[in-house]
């Protein structure tokens, strides 16, 4: 549960903060650190669906185009928000 509760804080910082001060490359590179920290607690049985997600993540990102960085956004927010609705009991 105290994990639970740190790990929605961390991402909720993370995301609110993000924006702020961001473009979209920063927030692509910011979500791929956000989840890059939230590792260790990704449950199990979302563990390949999660590095899928990173690894097209960081292809969107090294194409380094408008599209490119707009799909990693859109990819790593799914990803925090799955990772988030999974680690309070949805999906």
């Amino acid at each position: 549960m105290k994990r639970s509760v740190l790990f929605g804080l961390f991402v909720t910082a993370s995301l609110l903060a993000s924006p702020s001060f961001a473009a979209d490359k920063d927030l692509c590179a910011a979500n791929l650190k956000t989840i890059e920290n939230a590792k260790a607690q990704i449950p199990q049985e979302m563990a390949d669906q999660v590095a899928d997600s990173v690894k097209q993540a960081k292809a969107d990102h090294a194409k380094g185009t408008k599209k490119g960085m707009d799909d990693c956004v859109a990819e790593t927010n799914q990803t925090i928000q799955d990772l988030k609705n999974a680690n309070k009991g949805g999906k």
